[in-house]
């Protein structure tokens, strides 16, 4: 091969290889140009409306807005089965209903509840040994062992009443008994059910109970139920008949699921003297548990309890110190272990002396009489 041939050679390789790089970008522009064409159409593209389903016919729904409107509308190839309740995207122009959402999306249930598999044992409950016994016979023996009610004809209650002070333990109960019975804890506070829009509330507590009977067996917890299921009385403003809408809802999935489901509730309170008739008759939440202050056995269980895993003073007097916890909730003694460790590190120690307890105490106790002033003056 002559020089002239190889010099020919090169050119034609070089030609080949720049031709094949530009083809490349050019596949890699044209593929950019549609993606951004692609994102320019989404953004084009009308938002979709969600609505609620409120009467079903055969081709048609009556759909209401998020105004309060109602509308009887067309459904598209892809709506699916669609039941009274249930939330639905619809198109703007003419509300033409396009799908329908998945209970997750439908009202987002997570925002308001804590759904978790506890793993607190019956161990870590000091000074309730009655009460825990209570719980189980009541929560954890129907989910564990449904027959044996089965076989003797009775129906357990469908759900519990606790009750007490604030800090006696009522939260750690429910958590007992749902990691012991390896149930999902649904945690829900009842000032989060009062909605701001009308039925909102009702629908929240509809999907709760929906989602309860998926994740089963469950626990759906209450806590402060005092905030929905107060004393009725006449109606007055439309935030009050709107509470009244949420507790009556309340009721109906109570009253909507057997004795000896896989769904129980425990309702919380401070204030049962203002609960509701209705919520505590019998088939509801008729079984009603007192969560008192401890006693000293309580008080001395509850604080080994909190300071299993603190390096304690051997020479330290836990009688004195349960004397002086006299009148304690439980977390105000929880309150008094995390405070005494606080004062351990500050003086660079890794061992909780008996000083450190009493100073804990005085000052747990110094804030329990500013919180008392602020209330009552």
């Amino acid at each position: 091969m002559t020089s002239k041939d190889k010099e020919v050679e090169s050119v034609v390789y070089n030609y080949t290889t720049q031709t094949n790089q530009m083809e490349e970008e050019n596949r890699v522009l044209r593929e950019t140009v549609q993606e951004l064409r692609n994102e320019v159409e989404r953004f084009k593209t009308p938002p979709l409306m969600v609505c609620e389903v409120r009467e079903i016919f055969k081709d048609h729904v009556i759909i209401r807005v998020p105004n309060g409107n109602r509308f009887y509308v067309n459904l598209s190839r892809n709506s699916g089965k669609l039941t009274v309740g249930d939330q639905v995207l619809v198109e703007q122009r003419n509300l033409t209903v396009i799908k329908r959402l998945s209970i997750s999306k439908r009202f987002d249930v997570e925002k308001f509840v804590i759904m978790e598999k506890p793993k607190v044992s019956w161990k870590d409950v000091g000074g309730l040994k009655d009460q825990i016994i209570e719980v189980q016979e009541v929560i954890e023996l129907p989910l564990m062992k449904p027959e044996l009610f089965e076989k003797v004809g009775i129906q357990p209650p469908k759900g519990i009443l606790l009750h007490g002070e604030p800090g006696t333990g009522k939260t750690l109960l429910a958590k007992a008994v749902a990691a012991s019975t390896k149930s999902t804890f649904i945690e829900i506070v009842g000032s989060e059910l009062v909605q701001k829009f009308i039925g909102e509330g009702a629908k929240l507590v509809k999907e709760i109970f929906i989602l309860a009977k998926e994740k089963a067996p469950s626990i759906i917890f209450i806590d402060e139920l005092d905030a929905i299921a107060a004393k009725r009385i006449e109606i007055g403003t439309s935030g009050e008949r709107e509470v009244q809408r949420t507790f009556m809802q309340l009721l109906a999935e109570i009253d909507g699921f057997k004795h000896l489901a896989d769904v129980k509730v425990i309702g919380c309170t401070n204030r049962r003297d203002i609960l509701d008739p209705a919520m505590l008759r019998p088939g509801r939440l008729d079984r009603q548990i007192h969560i008192p202050l401890p006693t000293k056995e309580g008080i001395e269980q509850i604080f080994r309890i909190h300071t299993k895993r603190m390096r304690l003073n051997k020479k330290m007097n836990i009688k004195r110190l349960v004397m002086k916890m006299d009148g304690f909730s439980g977390a105000e003694i929880r309150a008094v272990a995390t405070e005494a460790g606080y004062f351990a590190i500050r003086k660079n120690r890794n061992t909780v002396n008996e000083k450190d307890l009493i100073e804990a105490i005085a000052k747990v106790k110094e804030k329990e009489k500013e919180d008392h002033l602020l209330m009552f003056g």
